[in-house]
């Protein structure tokens, strides 16, 4: 019997890469692909329709229709979305409580659990993508300096809470000094926001939360974090070993090392 997987698609490059780890171990894939959101670049060579946020019911019958019992979200939806009231009310969305927080997370929750209800079971992507995390330690030739290691070890247990406490889950830092600290944006403004705050030499942070529904938000980090930080001069990267996935790995290191930027996994 073919395997089938249906991929809800938001932004960014993390869709593209669920396809083809998907792909690789012989998955049929289905794509809902989200309007405004996903990219059109990765959607070759699968089953494939465009639906607004709002159409959580044809998405529903899309995956039916394809016989897709099982799904994961990959990629962002801007949580801004909110705040848009032509686009966002609880007549699209009748199944959230408008008592209950609005964070991102506890919005994909509802989501997660009514699709659920209505027979597709969410899962986590980490199935897919658990080659591609790393081990704990230096990744790059480039090694932090004393300063840098400071900064590392002065910015992982605050994010670590900022994730916990469903913030976001990068911050970045200099000189022992929080620059900026994730919110709606996404981690690449966060760190292009952080560049214009303080200039070059910035750490960036990412954590995982102590307890991370992979279902909800898979935090990743690869060779586009890396071209951002480029961009505006930073000198580090941390992120969190065993957890994270690592996508364009070795592009990414390149990229790190000619413009002599660390590359940590931490525990």
């Amino acid at each position: 019997m073919e395997n089938k997987l249906g991929i809800i698609a938001g932004s960014g490059e993390f869709p593209r890469l669920v396809v083809e780890e998907a792909k690789k171990l012989g998955y049929k894939c289905a794509v809902a692909a989200i309007e405004g959101e996903a990219e059109a670049s990765i959607l070759e060579e699968v089953d494939l329709r465009w639906f607004g946020i709002e159409d959580i019911q044809n998405i529903i019958s899309f995956f039916n229709a394809l016989g897709v019992s099982e799904a994961v979200l990959a990629g962002k939806i801007d949580h801004r979305i909110i705040y848009n009231f032509d686009d966002f009310s609880l007549a699209s969305f009748p199944f959230l409580d408008k008592n209950k927080p609005r964070s991102p997370t506890a919005l994909l929750k509802a989501i997660i659990d009514y699709l659920e209800q209505k027979g597709i079971k969410i899962k986590s992507p980490f199935f897919l993508l658990s080659s591609l995390v790393c081990k704990e330690g230096i990744l790059t030739v480039t090694k932090p300096s004393p300063l840098i290691e400071e900064d590392v070890a002065f910015g992982w247990k605050m994010a670590k809470k900022i994730a916990d406490w469903d913030i976001g889950q990068t911050l970045v830092v200099k000189d022992k000094a929080v620059v900026a600290v994730e919110g709606m944006e996404g981690t690449d403004r966060t760190i292009k926001r952080a560049g214009l705050l303080a200039g070059p030499g910035t750490v960036v942070v990412k954590a995982a939360r102590t307890r991370q529904d992979a279902r909800v938000d898979l935090p990743a980090v690869g060779l586009k974090t890396l071209e951002v930080m480029v961009e505006v001069g930073s000198r580090a990267l941390c992120f969190e070993a065993e957890i994270m996935p690592f996508f364009q790995k070795e592009a990414a290191i390149k990229l790190a090392d000619v413009n002599h930027i660390s590359i940590i996994a931490k525990k």
